[in-house]
């Protein structure tokens, strides 16, 4: 049984895994956050103690890190007594994090695959050119890493797990829907890292279709549907973390991602890439400075974290599974609503930061009880969906089904 919980990152989602956590220190027991700044990670225990979060009395510590120094944070490990790691910093620091838990024995989680800061929609499959990599060598060291365990990818995965152990004989297409249709009051801003915002939209969008990686542009495949709650919403063609295992552990010949965007997101996105601004390649300035276009505008954009304040309306973000039952065609639609401001009232956090948060934290929950404690590299449609869902559903996030039974809480008997 593993416990003591070490998160790495101190942005709006490393927030809700800390009040997560917090309501569950009796089971993971203590808690810390490392972070380059840890003014940020003070400022989110500020938070937690505020509002009450702590199921039982207990100090959470602060510590500066620099999650890219593998030494430091294997250190940093064994001063907290970490049995488990959450890693929810920037998508840079998978590779140096998963090999200081790897050389420390602890239990690994992070929410999205790695990227290189100069590679932008690698040759798929991306977990293939990273942590994949590192499936024997996790296996051989009995190292428990469980991958993408955020909402998409993570909670998509147990849905599309779910469709198939349950609902199919053969799955024919998983599109995973992804909607967002709350308001922040800004001009312009992103609900999670600007710079990873962008980098996933300014390359080639690859989904798996017909058994084989099919490359589009982003925005030039468009679908429209009519959702639970969120009602009629255009949603776009995008490659996205979950395609890339979900295409390979699932066996389905269609696996694509879609996002909801407004015109007006649109319309700035493509003014920003067409004057370069989006590029990760650094220019020279008149002056002689040199800068990466894309970490200028990050810079001056609001801070996703400090959108939560104000963000109303809600997402609707789940699997719309098409294949066959006992001979018969059929539809499945697995899904969440989330509140924004809900997710405010609990976590200081808005909406997209908590359906983020709380599945690893739920993840973690199953590790210490052993229940995921798998020993193995594993993305999260090899596990056991249902335990995981459970979870969920008392945390904050839970399962509904849409299907020719109607619309019903994903367990509730038909």
């Amino acid at each position: 049984m593993k416990k003591n919980v070490l998160i790495i990152g101190a942005g709006g989602v490393a927030k809700v895994v800390a009040h997560k956590c917090a309501q569950h220190n009796d089971e993971l027991g203590r808690i810390a956050i490392a972070s380059r700044n840890i003014s940020k990670c003070q400022a989110i225990i500020e938070s937690v103690k505020a509002k009450g979060s702590l199921k039982v009395p207990a100090d959470i510590q602060a510590f500066s890190l620099d999650a890219l120094d593998v030494e430091a944070t294997k250190a940093l490990i064994r001063e907290t007594g970490s049995q488990i790691v959450i890693n929810v910093g920037s998508a840079f620091l998978n590779m140096s994090v998963l090999r200081a838990c790897i050389d420390t024995g602890v239990a690994y989680l992070d929410t999205a695959i790695h990227e290189e800061p100069g590679k932008i929609c690698e040759t798929p499959p991306w977990y293939g050119n990273y942590e994949w990599k590192h499936l024997e060598e996790c296996q051989q060291k009995n190292v428990t890493a469980i991958l993408g365990v955020g909402f998409d990818p993570g909670v998509v995965n147990a849905y599309a797990a779910l469709a198939k152990q349950q609902h199919f004989d053969r799955i024919d297409s998983i599109d995973i829907l992804d909607v967002n249709a709350g308001s922040h009051g800004k001009y312009f801003a992103t609900n999670f890292d600007p710079e990873i915002n962008f980098r996933e939209f300014t390359g080639q969008v690859w989904s798996w279709q017909d058994s084989q990686w099919t490359s589009n542009t982003m925005f030039e495949v468009k679908r429209t549907d009519d959702l639970p709650v969120v009602g009629s919403q255009n949603l776009y063609l995008t490659g996205h973390d979950e395609v890339h295992s979900l295409s390979k552990n699932l066996q389905v010949p269609n696996v694509r991602f879609w996002m909801s965007f407004g015109e007006h997101y649109i319309n700035v996105f493509t003014v920003l890439k067409n004057l370069g601004l989006l590029s990760e390649q650094p220019v020279k300035t008149a002056e002689g400075l040199e800068v990466v276009p894309l970490k200028v505008v990050k810079a001056v954009l609001p801070d996703p974290a400090s959108l939560a304040p104000g963000y109303t309306g809600k997402t609707c973000i789940g699997d719309l599974v098409k294949g066959t039952k006992d001979g018969q065609p059929r539809e499945v639609f697995i899904y969440n609503v989330a509140d924004h401001e809900e997710a405010y009232a609990e976590t200081d956090s808005q909406g997209i930061s908590y359906t983020a948060g709380v599945p690893p934290v739920a993840a973690a929950l199953l590790v210490a009880r052993g229940e995921w404690d798998v020993q193995r590299m594993v993305n999260v449609e090899e596990l056991a969906a249902e335990p995981f869902l459970k979870a969920l559903d008392v945390m904050g996030l839970p399962t509904r089904i849409k299907d020719e039974h109607g619309d019903r809480p994903w367990d509730a008997a038909i």
